[in-house]
């Protein structure tokens, strides 16, 4: 079966002639633009959106990948956080990052010459909350992971036979993702939590996630919802890491750390993970005794 799927998405690739992709760095991404390079050639580019929600890491390795593999590559700047309404963080916040990155390959692939614009949703990503998806069909833009009918797991087991280091890379979300819905995103709470992951991950920590909590009432500040794997729970008792962990949180800006014993799981800041957004608010003065 995945043989079948690979072979069609290989032909819908082909079909297109030539195309442009939306390129993040993540599994799914890098897979896609592999296999569209080995299939177009010259008649396709890779571009990433240039923006604060992604990680400085992550672009990094991003343009890392693409050379290594001889694949072209634009880093296109886009304009989400000069939209209000996606600083707003509505629950349809993607909708509106998908716009913008959108808007400008557009006109990118125009230049080219070039008849498609492609991104990376895979056909585990059915059902799942996804408004950057209603942008696509807005632009015309195609998914050919997901009517290839191409699920992530397979997409990991092709990815390592074709040698892309992005395999068993950890699911990754923008930075904005981690500010739960409702609350402003700024581009200093996402220079927060990019330090703070970096720090989790530079301690050995695989599956991660730093929620960042706005403190109303007489708590004020910043808290840090640490999410990593239960199996990862032992790590944080060895010698000298809940120290460092501490230590390197409040350096980022944050007042309170806390640990979630659920553990990591997806959008468990949106509602659509095992738990309901969380809100932390002091608790109001109790009323005068009569």
């Amino acid at each position: 079966m995945i043989e079948s799927r690979y072979e069609h998405l290989r032909t819908l690739l082909r079909g297109y002639g030539s195309c442009v992709v939306a390129y993040s760095g993540g599994v799914d991404s890098v897979f896609l633009t592999a296999v569209a390079h080995e299939v177009l050639g010259d008649r396709m580019v890779a571009a990433i959106a240039d923006s604060p929600s992604l990680p400085r890491r992550e672009l990094k390795e991003a343009v890392e990948i693409a050379g290594s593999h001889g694949i072209p590559l634009r880093v296109v700047g886009t304009a989400e956080f000069q939209d209000d309404r996606y600083l707003a963080n509505p629950t349809d916040r993607c909708y509106f990052c998908k716009h913008a990155l959108f808007t400008e390959l557009e006109p990118l692939a125009r230049a080219l010459g070039f008849d498609v614009i492609a991104y990376g949703e895979n056909a585990s990503d059915v059902g799942d909350h996804r408004p950057g998806a209603r942008a696509a069909g807005e632009f015309q833009v195609r998914a050919p992971l997901k009517e290839a009918g191409l699920t992530k797991a397979e997409i990991r087991t092709l990815s390592a036979r074709l040698g892309l280091p992005t395999a068993d890379k950890p699911q990754l979300a923008c930075l904005s993702s981690r500010i739960p819905t409702g609350e402003p995103v700024t581009p200093e709470k996402l220079r927060m939590v990019e330090e703070a992951e970096y720090l989790l991950r530079d301690l050995g920590f695989h599956d991660v996630r730093v929620r960042h909590h706005q403190l109303g009432g007489t708590l004020g500040g910043h808290l840090a919802r640490i999410e990593v794997g239960t199996s990862e729970f032992p790590r944080l008792l060895e010698a000298g890491v809940r120290e460092r962990i501490d230590t390197g949180m409040r350096a980022a800006g944050y007042g309170q750390v806390t640990l979630d014993l659920a553990g990591y799981r997806r959008g468990s800041n949106n509602g659509t993970g095992a738990a309901a957004p969380i809100r932390f608010q002091a608790p109001a003065p109790a009323a005068a005794a009569r």
